[in-house]
């Protein structure tokens, strides 16, 4: 997006929230976000998608003394405007009092507003987008008992988000994204598996090679043939960097603001309690450079930086916005996330378990039997009381060797045994937006049918 464009989207909100003060509001802040997106699909070399998308739209949020209301639109037209600004106003004096409500405080707002090099400034073309899901399909393709392909797609995205209000802030930001994946089967008949792979960046400089992406994706389809199912055990498992993130979001909810607050979480009586092995450090970073969740500021406009969530093992913080910091006597966190038609909610950023001290293959090497975890299905995690169910496949572990393929298996246990049990390997890399190296948990109940 054009600096004169996020110019006028500055000058448009500032006169948004000035008129809503001006027609009743106490105080008031708006929100503005453009996307564009641009995706390519093809399945078996034929094309079945070339897309590109531009979209925008803006929420209006007002308060009258406790009372507060939020309206949306995508028509930016002076007349429509001043209709939501109306509209709003009116809204707010007749729903009821939300005595944690409100804008921050000027000595809470971001006024250091960092540069975290988040736009390539170069849209790849159309033909480049269909060259890479090319490569990647191709590659897969060309492994080695692989049948069939689910297709391919490469897809580039623009998008910004601009934030005013009556408090006297003023903020703009904008993120890049360009990802490649492929999605294959191997085998025939009643021996049939299917795998994928996929890999996203800021910049296309630093998106992997697609033709690694697509073999990747075909040597693990082709790994999982003649996976069969075991018996009920309690055992050690290990979960891969693909999934072991998975645990990660189970904590970021259960310490969010909302969850504390309407005591519903398996961790409320938890904070400053050590809930992971000593040694364990678990990191949220909005700051860091080309991260795939990085962003200057909250929704709020509150300041945020870098936190260790867990440190040596112990909970340090709640994931805070100013509502849910206000209903516990605390001050935010800066983890307001919010879209145009919804209050902000607290959420993490670039979240990430630090690395172990051992690689993945001395963290297995002592196990004489265990499940290592390539795939999860299923939702079955209690927030509440943190029990923890979910259907399994991957590879099962003979005596510190991974060996031959498992399925249908059930894995079972309570997060919080699994997070005092949890040991991570040295094999850290940041390629979501939650990373995680390779995990160990022991003790869990591994069930099958075997």
């Amino acid at each position: 997006m054009s600096d004169s464009k996020s110019a006028d989207d500055r000058d448009r909100l500032a006169s948004l929230v000035a008129q809503a003060k001006t027609r009743g509001a106490d105080a008031a802040d708006a929100v503005l976000i453009r996307s564009i997106s641009l995706s390519h699909a093809q399945r078996l070399g034929e094309i079945e998608k070339l897309e590109r998308q531009e979209s925008f739209d803006l929420g209006l949020r007002v308060f009258r003394g406790k009372k507060q209301a939020i309206v949306s639109s995508t028509d930016f037209s002076d007349e429509a405007l001043s209709e939501l600004v109306g509209r709003a106003v009116d809204m707010a004096g007749m729903v009821p009092d939300d005595p944690w409500t409100g804008l921050a405080d000027p000595d809470q707002l971001a006024t250091d507003i960092p540069d975290l090099d988040m736009v390539d400034p170069d849209e790849p073309a159309s033909a480049e987008l269909i060259e890479m899901a090319r490569a990647c399909e191709d590659a897969a393709r060309s492994i080695e008992g692989i049948t069939n392909s689910d297709g391919a797609e490469a897809s580039w995205g623009h998008s910004s988000v601009t934030l005013a209000a009556t408090n006297g802030f003023a903020g703009h930001y904008a993120r890049t994204d360009c990802g490649v994946g492929v999605s294959v089967i191997a085998g025939e008949g009643t021996d049939m598996e299917g795998e994928y792979d996929f890999a996203h960046a800021v910049y296309r400089a630093d998106l992997e090679d697609a033709g690694a992406v697509g073999i990747r994706a075909g040597e693990r389809a082709v790994a999982r043939l003649g996976a069969r199912r075991m018996s009920t055990s309690q055992i050690p498992v290990v979960f891969d960097p693909r999934v072991a993130g998975g645990l990660l979001g189970h904590l970021s909810g259960a310490i969010a603001g909302p969850s504390i607050t309407r005591g519903t979480s398996f961790l409320k009586d938890s904070m400053g309690k050590q809930i992971f092995a000593p040694g364990i450090r678990i990191i949220d970073d909005p700051h860091r450079p080309r991260g795939q969740r990085s962003k200057p500021f909250d929704a709020e406009g509150v300041a945020n930086k870098k936190r260790a969530l867990i440190e040596d093992g112990h909970l340090t913080t709640w994931l805070l916005d100013l509502s849910s910091a206000r209903q516990l006597d605390l001050e935010t966190t800066g983890h307001a996330g919010r879209g145009t038609s919804g209050p902000p909610s607290p959420g993490p950023t670039n979240l990430y378990l630090e690395a172990g001290e051992v690689s993945p293959e001395d963290l297995i090497s002592d196990i004489e039997a265990g499940f290592y975890i390539t795939s999860l299905m299923g939702m079955g995690v209690n927030g509440v009381t943190g029990d923890y169910s979910r259907g399994a496949s991957g590879f099962w572990i003979e005596n510190g060797e991974i060996t031959f393929p498992v399925t249908e298996m059930t894995i079972a246990g309570n997060l919080k045994d699994m997070y005092r049990s949890l040991a991570p390997a040295s094999d850290l890399e940041f390629r979501y937006g939650t990373n995680s190296p390779t995990v160990r948990i022991d003790g869990m109940t591994v069930a099958g049918g075997g």
